[in-house]
C-alpha cells in the first residue's frame, strides 16, 4: 500500500462490557446483533444499532470457545465442558441513537445442555438444516434441527457430529480410519494415537443439495486442522447412512501441512470454495477444495484469529502484537493494519454482506424495526469488522467497500 495513504482510522466504536480477555465473537446474520464472549465466561449481546448491550450473563463457569446465533437460540461453548443452548431474550425494537437496555437486565432462559469435551479448546461448528445437509434424512422432521461437530469426547485427535436438539451423537470419532488400521502411540502424555495431534479448528460443510449427481456433493464433510499445523478434508462416503461408528465411512480427501507449528485458526469462504488457516508460525495456508494448498508468508509472525468476508476477496488476520491485518485472499497483498489493541487479538468477525433472514439461520426479524434504518445506514453496517482482544475490549471498524473493482484504492488503514 502506497505510504502517501493515510493513516487508520480508530475504531468506530469500543465494547468496554468485558473485563477479561475476549475470546469469542459472533454477528448475527441479519447483523443487528454483536456476540462477544470472555475468559470469565460472560456472554454480552450488543445491539449495532445503539452499540450498547441488549443482554448480559455468565453462560459458563470458565472461558468461552465460541458462541453463535441460530435462530432463535443462542449457543454457547465453554471451556467447563458445556455446550448451552439457550432461548434468545426478546427485546424491544431500539432505534439508532435511542435509549438502550440496561446491561444485565436481560439474561436468556436455558434450553438444554450437552457435555462435550473441552481440552483442546477447539469450538463447536454449527451446520443448521437450513443449509439443505438434513434434507433427505429422519432428522429432517425436527422443524429447526442442525448438526453441530465437536471434539470427540474420549480422543482429541477425533471428531464427533451430534444433532440438535434431539442431542443424539450420529457420527463418532472421525478421523479415526480403518478398524484395523495400526496406530501410532502419542508421545504428548495426553495418550494421543494420531500423529497429527489435538484437533486445534473444525468446520462442518454441507452437502451441495438434493440436485447433486457425485458422492462429493452429496456427503457431509469436515475441515479439521490440527495441533501438528496439518489440515485435512474428511468426506462421509456412506451417504445412504445416517449414522458412523469409529471413523467407518469417512475418508480423507486431502490433508496438507503448510504450517511449522499448530494451527491457530481456520476460516472458509461463504461460497466454501477456500479455506485460510493461521497459526503461530509467520504464515498463511490457503486451501483450495480440490485438495491445492498454498503458503503464503507474512512479516510478523504469531497469528491467533483470521476472518473471511462474505465476498470472499479479502481477510482479517489478527496477531500476538495486537495488530489486525487485512489482505487479498486472491494475491495475499497486504491492504493495511489496523491498531487499537494493546493485547493479543484474538477473535475477529465480519459484519455479513447482504443480511437476510435466510442468512440467519432461519431467524425472522420481526423483533427488528426495519422501518427506522435506511439502506445506506444497512450498506454501511454491513462493512464492519469486530476484534475481540486479550485487553478484555471489543472494537467496531468501519471498512471499505471490498466489491470495489480496486480494493486498495481507498485508505482504510496503514500498511505495517
Amino acid at each position: 500500500m502506497s505510504s502517501s495513504l493515510a493513516s487508520a482510522p480508530p475504531p468506530l466504536h469500543i465494547i468496554r462490557s468485558h473485563h477479561s480477555p475476549i475470546n469469542a465473537l459472533f454477528v448475527s446474520g441479519d447483523n443487528e446483533r454483536i456476540y462477544s464472549g470472555d475468559l470469565s465466561g460472560l456472554v454480552v449481546i450488543t445491539s449495532t444499532r445503539t452499540l450498547r448491550s441488549l443482554a448480559s450473563w455468565r453462560a459458563h463457569t470458565t472461558g468461552l470457545l465460541g458462541v453463535e446465533e441460530w435462530g432463535r437460540h443462542v449457543i454457547t461453548h465453554g471451556r467447563d465442558n458445556k455446550l448451552h443452548v439457550w432461548n434468545r431474550p426478546s427485546h424491544p425494537p431500539s432505534n439508532v441513537g435511542g435509549s438502550a437496555t440496561v446491561p444485565g437486565s436481560l439474561e436468556p432462559e436455558l434450553g438444554y445442555s450437552l457435555d462435550v469435551n473441552a481440552l483442546n479448546f477447539c469450538r463447536f461448528s454449527l451446520l443448521p438444516t437450513d443449509d439443505g445437509v438434513l434434507r433427505h434424512s429422519s432428522y429432517s422432521q425436527t422443524r429447526g434441527a442442525a448438526l453441530v461437530a465437536l471434539p470427540n469426547l474420549v480422543d482429541s485427535s477425533l471428531a464427533d457430529i451430534w444433532t440438535l436438539p434431539s442431542l443424539e451423537r450420529i457420527h463418532a470419532a472421525i478421523g479415526k480410519g480403518r478398524l484395523d488400521a495400526p496406530t501410532i502411540p502419542g508421545s504428548d502424555g495426553r495418550g494421543v494415537k494420531n500423529p497429527t495431534g489435538i484437533i486445534m479448528s473444525m468446520h462442518l460443510l454441507p452437502a451441495r443439495g438434493s440436485n447433486a449427481t457425485t458422492v462429493a456433493d452429496r456427503a457431509l464433510s469436515l475441515i479439521a486442522s490440527y495441533e501438528n499445523g496439518s489440515v485435512k478434508l474428511w468426506r462421509y462416503r456412506e451417504v445412504d447412512r445416517e449414522r458412523s461408528i469409529e471413523g467407518v465411512g469417512w475418508q480423507c480427501v486431502w490433508s496438507l501441512k503448510l504450517h511449522v507449528e499448530s494451527v491457530m485458526a481456520t476460516a472458509i469462504a461463504l461460497d466454501r470454495s477456500i479455506a485460510l488457516s493461521v497459526s503461530a508460525d509467520h504464515l498463511v495456508g490457503r486451501y483450495d477444495m480440490n485438495s491445492s494448498g498454498t503458503v503464503y508468508r507474512t512479516k510478523h509472525p504469531g497469528n491467533n484469529a483470521v476472518s473471511l468476508h462474505d465476498g470472499g476477496r479479502v481477510c482479517a488476520i489478527g496477531g500476538w502484537d495486537g495488530r489486525v491485518r487485512l489482505f487479498s485472499t486472491k494475491s495475499f497483498k497486504p491492504l493495511g493494519t489496523l491498531i487499537y489493541h494493546k493485547g493479543a487479538v484474538q477473535t475477529l468477525a465480519f459484519a455479513h454482506a447482504c443480511p437476510s433472514p435466510t442468512r440467519c439461520h432461519g431467524q425472522t426479524d420481526d423483533d427488528d424495526d426495519d422501518d427506522e434504518m435506511s439502506a445506506e445506514e444497512k450498506v454501511r453496517r454491513s462493512r464492519w469488522l469486530v476484534s475481540g482482544g486479550k485487553d478484555g475490549r471489543v472494537a467496531v471498524w468501519a471498512l471499505m467497500d471490498f466489491n470495489a473493482r480496486n480494493v486498495t484504492s481507498t485508505a482504510t488503514a496503514t500498511d505495517e
